[in-house]
């Protein structure tokens, strides 16, 4: 929509080459520190990650932190939003566009390298290898395309893999979760040393602002945020792209380029963002300033209608669930507090639950956890709690709203998670209760102290082990289930074909990643 900037020549080409990108964009020749700071000031260039911070900011503060010494530009292409591909479609299909931005910042601070790292074994990897080597092979033959080492760094995608904190520790080769004390990366990142880190479009957007000047570069867009946006849109899209416009684009015209269903709402920002009704839809404009007078954040430039097919509350509940599982599992409020949420969200969904029941859950992960992770699932649950109050009425009232569950919000095609269960000799146990007092949420104690089990994701198999070798009466093995079947004899729970465990009298999500419904991103009419 409107002139294509980061999209440019993606009409004609499926991904653009060196020497297609050279074409369009020409050689971008190196500029001072101060020079990229006052451009970047010039149009209060933002990070397109999903926090908005000020790009030169960031720039000055590894600037300060290094001082003479080395530093590190680091590329978030680590979406792990299963709503978002946009960075996904840059590093695929344009990648040089985004390398010119992260050299040209390493160049300005001195940095030792660049480092972009993405999801492994995906396409966006191998697209951004064979860009590296491109330009390897560009100044073999005297050109000066290597003028500052690109390292392509493949993670594991999750969720919160591309929290700041979370995307450093992978890199640097540990578990890539969050730390459960924030770190600032421009202080100590990549190998401890000051790191310039930002998302795949902030780079890239950083190269065109360097190639255009201030002044063309705001020619479009608004006053206060010039410049273009790339946007993803999928759900109840019947074309399901990914979208370059101008800041101040009407949300309506967007969705009806993508002959999007509105039904019940539509979700900004992502699985930590919020949802808008059909009435605030149609005059809310694409910009950090306009989501906020709606409602909502732009973030990550995340867009899902609902549709008018699928029940919006068991949408709502399969994303508390995913969530849920994709915590870390280092806190409370995300072991304890999220599995919370999603049993009461699917209680709803049910009829059988209560809104107050979901606002207490909420209450109780908010602002506690170690990471920002609790704090956008609550937003998102609250949010959908405000936005479906008829149909949550429904679901009270008959049980149901009368629409299936038609998984339109995405979920990443993955395996489940392996799952373990806990075993009872019980010709030893003694029904001393340790077990439940280490793993509160996987084993309850009847009226005589003896334990049952629920099944335990793979990520807390460390507690679940602990319990095991702190059994007091050497009662407890630890197994793994079946391809993540089915809770063992004597659990109360079981598995149906809903992807819900149950409970007599209660249910309980299995929180174990789930379906998807479509997500295809396309720009120019090519499939991407």
């Amino acid at each position: 929509m409107g002139p294509a900037r980061l999209t440019a020549g993606l009409d004609h080409c499926r991904r653009l080459d060196l020497p297609a990108h050279r074409t369009l964009h020409g050689v971008v020749d190196p500029r001072e520190l101060g020079e990229l700071i006052s451009h970047a000031n010039d149009v209060d260039m933002r990070g397109r990650g999903g926090a908005a911070f000020p790009f030169a900011r960031k720039l000055r503060a590894v600037a300060d932190a290094a001082g003479t010494g080395e530093s590190v530009v680091l590329v978030n292409g680590a979406e792990g939003e299963p709503a978002s591909s946009k960075d996904a479609m840059l590093l695929t299909r344009n990648p040089h566009l985004v390398l010119d931005g992260a050299v040209l910042a390493a160049e300005a601070l001195g940095a030792r390298e660049v480092v972009v790292a993405t999801a492994g074994g995906e396409v966006a990897e191998a697209s951004v290898a064979a860009a590296v080597a491109e330009r390897r092979a560009a100044n073999v033959s005297g050109g000066a395309e290597s003028r500052v080492p690109i390292r392509v760094v493949g993670i594991k995608e999750r969720f919160i893999s591309g929290e700041g904190g979370a995307l450093v520790k992978a890199v640097n080769g540990e578990e890539g979760i969050p730390p459960g004390r924030k770190k600032r990366a421009a202080t100590s990142g990549v190998d401890g040393l000051p790191t310039l880190l930002s998302n795949t479009e902030t780079y890239a957007q950083f190269a065109l602002l360097a190639e255009y000047g201030p002044e063309k570069y705001a020619e479009i867009g608004t006053s206060k945020e010039p410049g273009t946006i790339l946007l993803t849109v999928s759900g109840g899209a019947a074309q399901g792209a990914v979208i370059e416009a101008p800041t101040g684009t009407y949300l309506a015209d967007v969705l009806a380029l993508t002959e999007a269903e509105i039904g019940d709402g539509v979700l900004i920002g992502g699985y930590h963002g919020a949802w808008l009704s059909a009435e605030v839809v149609q005059t809310a404009v694409l910009s950090r300033e306009g989501m906020k007078q709606a409602g909502a954040t732009l973030g990550a430039g995340i867009i899902v209608p609902l549709g008018e097919s699928t029940c919006a509350l068991g949408e709502a509940a399969r994303v508390s669930a995913y969530l849920a599982a994709e915590s870390a599992g280092q806190c409370g409020p995300c072991r304890l507090g999220l599995p919370d949420i999603a049993r009461a969200m699917y209680a709803l969904v049910e009829g059988t639950g209560s809104v107050d029941a979901v606002r207490r859950c909420v209450r109780g992960v908010e602002r506690r956890g170690a990471c920002f992770h609790p704090d956008g699932t609550a937003k998102f649950v609250l949010s959908a709690l405000d936005a479906f109050e008829t149909e949550i009425a429904q679901h009270l009232e008959h049980g149901s709203c009368g629409r299936p569950i038609r998984g339109v919000l995405p979920m990443p095609e993955r395996e489940a998670d392996p799952e373990y269960r806990l075993e009872v000799d019980w010709s030893r146990c003694q029904g001393h209760g340790l077990c439940a007092h280490l793993l509160p949420e996987f084993v309850d104690l009847d009226d005589y102290g003896f334990p049952s089990f629920r099944n335990v994701p793979g990520h807390l198999a460390k507690e679940a082990r602990r319990a095991v070798d702190m059994c007091p009466a050497l009662a407890l093995r630890l197994a793994q289930t079946a391809g993540g079947g089915p809770a063992p004899a004597g659990s109360p729970l079981r598995l149906v074909k809903d992807g819900v465990l149950r409970k007599a009298g209660a249910s309980m999500p299995r929180l174990t990643r789930l379906g998807t419904g479509p997500n295809v991103s396309r720009v120019g009419g090519t499939a991407g």
